[in-house]
This record gives structure tokens, sequence and C-alpha cells, in this order.
């Protein structure tokens, strides 16, 4: 095997699902690549600007709205069988033909919504994920805390877990099985277990940026939690008793 060939096939060993790169040009450890910039980045990510910048601003962050995590269970529902670049590239379009994909608007999308899709060369234009869409629209709507609420519930507790090194990026996990089985179950289509998974690395419910990317960790991008008024008061409480008690007149 050539040094193209070799740099290809690792780049595509841990390059999320859907992502074909071709060679990084610029090697320099396991699973990672030196980009024009100087900066040490996924391997995968190299090979277009597309994907640099995808890479770069989006895949892993936390998405916490509903309507982002529509976006991208739609759109990952839609890459099914095709490149993801195809997808990056068309998003602008997607997003014009999906009402910016407000899972309320598209929940009330109907027959000639659906025959206007698929006049639109603009996106994929595919009858079965079309009507998917539509129906995780009306399915996230039926959900009671709304959708990403209910799909953060899957994410991993990021404590103790370190980024994954080269070839240990999975396809699936435990997490992701019982997340598109959950969905299914009610009535979300076009999401099976390694849709699921990639789904939860591109909104950042689990970091598989390779040990060594300079993109910085989740963990470390969060912003500081700020306190509840209860757990304010909770505190509070419990400071006025620890005033109180004898050992602290001691």
């Amino acid at each position: 095997m050539d040094a193209h060939a070799s740099r290809k096939r690792q780049a595509n060993a841990d390059a999320p699902l859907g992502v074909e790169p071709d060679a990084p040009r610029h090697i320099v450890g396991k699973g990672l690549a030196i980009g024009e910039d100087g900066r040490a980045r996924c391997s995968w990510a190299d090979s277009t600007a597309d994907y640099r910048a995808y890479h770069d601003d989006e895949w892993g962050r936390p998405v916490r709205s509903d309507d982002g995590i529509y976006e991208r269970l739609t759109l990952e529902a839609f890459q099914s069988g095709l490149s993801w670049i195809t997808i990056l590239r068309k998003r602008p379009a997607f997003r014009a033909a999906f009402a910016d994909f407000s899972i309320s608007a598209v929940a009330k999308f109907d027959e000639r919504d659906a025959a206007r899709l698929l006049a639109d060369v603009g996106i994929v234009r595919n009858r079965a994920k079309i009507d998917a869409a539509m129906a995780n629209a009306r399915a996230a709507l039926d959900l009671p805390d709304g959708l990403a609420a209910f799909l953060w519930a899957y994410a991993p507790d990021p404590v103790g877990r370190h980024r994954p090194r080269s070839g240990e990026v999975p396809s699936t996990t435990p997490g992701s099985t019982a997340m598109a089985k959950d969905l299914r179950k009610r009535g979300f289509r076009f999401v099976g277990p390694t849709t699921a998974y990639a789904l939860m690395q591109a909104t950042g419910m689990v970091d598989d940026h390779i040990d060594g990317c300079f993109v910085p960790p989740v963990a470390e991008r969060r912003p500081a939690r700020k306190s509840s008024p209860a757990a304010k008061s909770s505190r509070a409480a419990k400071s006025s008793r620890a005033a109180k008690s004898p050992r602290a007149a001691k």
C-alpha cells in the first residue's frame, strides 16, 4: 500500500458517518494532520475546506435547542447512502426548503409541501426521506420535554471520558442503540444505531475529536452553569443551619 492510500485509509477509519475524506496532506500522528494554518486536527478534516470548517466550528460542539437537534437529525437521515460533503454543500438549500428546520413549521407540512420538496433540485429528492423528515417533526412535538432534552438523556457522562486515539472511534454504542430504539418506538424514521451515534458526535453528546486535536474538549468549552434559585436557596438554608448548630458555636 502506497503512502497516499495509507493516509486515506487512516483518515477514513476515524471519520464520522458519511465522511469520505481524501488522504490528508500532512500527517503528524495517528489520526491527526497539520493544516495550512499549522493546527493539528482530526485527519479526516484536512481534505477539503468544507470539512475543515465543519470540524473546527461545529462538529462535536454541544447543540441544545430542539430545532438545532432536529436539523442535525434530519440531515443525518438524508445523508444515508450519500457522502456527508454532499449534505454540507446542500445545507443552505435544505434550510430554505424546510423552514429553517423549525419543528413546529415542518410538522404542518402536507402533501403540497412534499410535492414542492420533491421538485426542489437544491436538496436530496427522496420521497421516503422527505416523509420521514415531516413525520419526525410531528413525533418531536409529542415529546413532553422537547427533542433536545429527550436525546441528551442518552449522552454519556463526559467526566472521566478521554478523547479517543486513532482506531478507537466506534460506529455504534449501547447508548446509540438504545436511543435509536426509543426514537423508533415514538414514531421517528430513518434513525438506526449508526445514524444515532453520528448524531451524538455531531451535537456534542460525545466528543470524538482525536486526542491531540486543537479543538478544545467539550468540558472546557461548556460555560459554567449558573446556580438555580432552588440550589441557592438550599445552600443558604444549609449555611443557616450550620451557623445555628452547637458545633458551629465551638
